[in-house]
């Protein structure tokens, strides 16, 4: 077997990868202990055969390198790294392992457990005690990384940049969304390629959402785990390979397709006035703790990579709870991690992130700093500082919530309006003065940071939790299929005291809990700050009570799209709130409110009252009771402006809320405040009947209900 010659005149140390250049292909790893670097190139038709191996003689910047001519996109290879293994030192260098390339753009396999992939030897499914080097070859059980070549037609390509008062966000996964679509194509559904189908775009179209997140499409690891158990990581949070799109949703194969579906997929959503953030997970590694396989990172620079324990550097800090946290503070993983972004941000188009259990990243020596390096890094890009970046404000680590601690770019998931929602409509003792803070975009947690209303990212349900259907028919959590004797997931009491749990025949429960989650949805189109929807709660999706559904790639996860009376009302009436949203400037605020009378106008932009009609008091606001009440958003206080500066006509909205299982007569507001009341949303019905009324009068609001008033705006009138 002849091998190819790597040519010293041509090969460079930058930029990291495999980069194609019409001729041949220049590779360039990172490794500072290593003492040599091979690399490896396998038979496409035979990926566990190699075909020929090359040391990469040149090193600079710790950088190994070496260029092969007359090689094409399309051929895998991989790295064996040679150096100390040292497990005690924190070193883990082992040739006989094959190692992907942490900036390849594309992987194609998966890993096979059967196979040696561990580092270390193994006495069955348990380490040996002493940790000694295993000499086996594991490259058929490998994936494989992919050389991939460029080429991709992005003319008549834009972002859409929504602009973060407007957005709507839709969290959905590539393959749920589409696995049981009646309208997308057998050969396309759990793909790239099926989200961009006519009928996928058709609901999220109908819907009116602006912006799709989607859950983690970086390739990813089943951990051997959940293999054992016939399971799979449905979620993704694992990352393997922080270039490379996840093959097992693409339509077009392994070796390269992924990267053009992919890219098609982004053009067609943009094409069609819908963002795309991606959900990335930097803080982790799917090799897990000292006792998981060697696949990448930690075969060829463990000590850079990831954070070690100083005491013992054999193991992992571990702020995750996955094993391993990424070391944010070494220059090369900071440097691979903002490579990516950018890599994401433009060579793929997306329009921003979102930043899983972003703490960690912050993390300095030990704890979080705002000031991190990693947030310096993005705030002075000129390409990332201008996307869409969204954190999830914590951590599992000591000192890890963080939540509205982030610097000024930055817009962070409120878990605290979630909380405060949930308690309001379940009638809890809970704080009317802590919802109300929620409900105006939570100035109280941001404004100081200098940032708006938008930094809120409202929500109510996310993919990690109940969906919306179970938060209100399961008093406990039903994880059982996830093969963990029901003891993952959260532990929270979710009982809404209908007195059944779960599918039940009684319509009154039945109406009541179509009623709550019509609730739950208004208050989150109402409120001010970013709404983020979890897809399949607009139609009524259930996970049988299962409420950490990572490992459920099945019917479990998927949508139904077979549509019930039921569900079909659901979805039009989150439509028709949306939509609303859209319609109604004063639900689209750039600032947080004054409260007080300002500008040119007498008008407040916004009142709270009681159910007599006057305006609550600081008493009102003080205890834990839970109580109905009003909140009124003045058009006529603050206009609204336009995207080119310009003064719109606005409604003043009155929203009654009632969270008590009795009816409340509500009397209006005073005829100051507003003169003529129309009835916009009545949840206590699917469709309220038209009526209006004068300043004063009153209304009667059902149990458990949310009613939205509407006055016409008497600016220049």
């Amino acid at each position: 077997m002849s091998e190819p010659r790597a040519s010293r005149h041509r090969s460079q140390p930058a930029p990291l990868g495999a980069t194609y250049d019409g001729e041949g292909v220049n590779f360039a790893v990172f490794s500072e202990n290593a003492t040599l670097v091979e690399l490896c190139l396998f038979d496409a038709a035979d990926p566990s055969r190699a075909v020929s191996r090359i040391d990469l003689s040149e090193k600079l910047h710790h950088v190994w390198h070496g260029y092969v001519p007359g090689i094409r996109p399309g051929v895998l290879y991989g790295y064996r790294a040679h150096g100390p293994y040292q497990p005690a030192q924190g070193l883990w260098f082992n040739p006989s392992k094959l190692l992907l390339d942490p900036y390849a753009r594309a992987i194609s396999g998966k890993l096979d457990w059967r196979q040696p992939v561990f580092g270390y030897r193994r006495d069955g499914q348990e380490p040996d005690p002493s940790m000694a080097l295993d000499p086996s070859d594991d490259a058929p059980g490998k994936p494989k990384s992919v050389v991939v070549g460029g080429g991709f037609d992005w003319s008549g390509d834009a972002l859409p940049q929504i602009p973060w008062h407007r957005t709507v966000i839709y969290e959905l996964h590539v393959k749920g969304f589409t696995q049981r679509h009646p309208g997308v194509p057998p050969e396309l559904r759990g793909t790239y390629a099926g989200l961009t189908t006519p009928a996928a775009i058709a609901h999220l179209r109908r819907l009116g959402v602006t912006t799709v997140e989607l859950l983690p499409v970086h390739e990813h690891l089943d951990e051997g785990q959940l293999v054992r158990r016939g399971l799979t990581n449905y979620w993704g949070y694992s990352s393997i390979g922080f270039f490379a799109p996840e093959q097992r949703y693409s339509s077009r194969g392994s070796t390269g397709g992924q990267l053009d579906d992919f890219k098609q997929m982004i053009k067609t959503l943009h094409q069609e006035g819908f963002e795309v953030i991606l959900d990335v997970v930097y803080n982790h590694t799917g090799e897990g703790n000292q006792f998981g396989p060697t696949l990448c990172f930690r075969g060829l620079e463990n000590k850079a990579y990831y954070r070690l324990d100083p005491a013992d550097p054999q193991r992992y800090q571990d702020f995750t709870g996955t094993g391993n946290s990424l070391n944010t503070c070494h220059a090369q993983t900071l440097k691979l991690i903002a490579d990516s972004l950018r890599y994401w941000a433009e060579e793929m188009h997306v329009d921003g992130f979102r930043l899983d259990l972003a703490t960690t990243l912050g993390r300095q020596s030990r704890d979080f700093d705002p000031r991190a390096a990693f947030f310096q890094i993005i705030h002075q890009d000129p390409v990332l500082s201008r996307r869409k970046l969204i954190a999830e404000p914590w951590d599992v680590g000591e000192g890890g919530y963080q939540l509205a601690h982030f610097p000024v770019l930055w817009a962070e998931w409120n878990d605290r309006y979630r909380d405060a929602v949930r308690r309001y409509w379940k009638d809890e003792n809970a704080s009317v003065g802590e919802l109300g803070y929620r409900l105006t975009g939570s100035s109280d947690l941001y404004q100081s940071s200098g940032r708006g209303p938008w930094a809120s990212i409202n929500y109510v349900i996310s993919h990690d939790g109940f969906t919306l259907q179970d938060l209100v028919s399961y008093n406990q959590k039903h994880n059982e299929a996830n093969g963990e004797a029901n003891q993952d997931g959260a532990n929270e009491n979710h009982s809404w005291n209908f007195g059944y749990e779960g599918e039940t025949e009684n319509s009154e429960i039945i109406s009541i809990r179509e009623q709550q989650k019509r609730n739950l949805l208004a208050t989150l189109l109402l409120s001010e700050g970013v709404p983020m929807l979890c897809a399949g709660d607009e139609i009524g999706r259930t996970q049988k009570g299962n409420n950490n559904a990572y490992c459920q790639d099945n019917e479990i996860s998927w949508l139904d799209w077979q549509l019930s009376p039921p569900r079909q009302a659901l979805l039009e009436f989150t439509a028709k709130m949306i939509h609303l949203r859209h319609e109604q400037p004063v639900l689209q605020r750039r600032q947080f409110f004054h409260g007080a009378q300002i500008w040119d106008s007498a008008y407040k932009d916004l009142a709270w009252f009681r159910p007599d009609g006057q305006e609550m008091t600081q008493q009102d606001w003080s205890g834990a009771q839970v109580r109905p009440l009003g909140f009124l958003i003045g058009g006529d206080a603050i206009p609204a402006l336009d995207e080119d500066g310009k003064r719109v006509l606005g409604d003043t909205l009155l929203v009654l809320m009632n969270p008590l299982a009795e009816p409340v007569e509500f009397t209006l507001p005073a005829l100051h405040w507003g003169v003529d009341w129309g009835i916009a949303v009545d949840t206590s019905k699917s469709e309220p009947v038209p009526w209006r009324t004068p300043a004063g009068g009153g209304v009667l609001l059902a149990g458990r209900s949310l009613m939205l008033l509407s006055c016409p705006t008497r600016i220049g009138r």
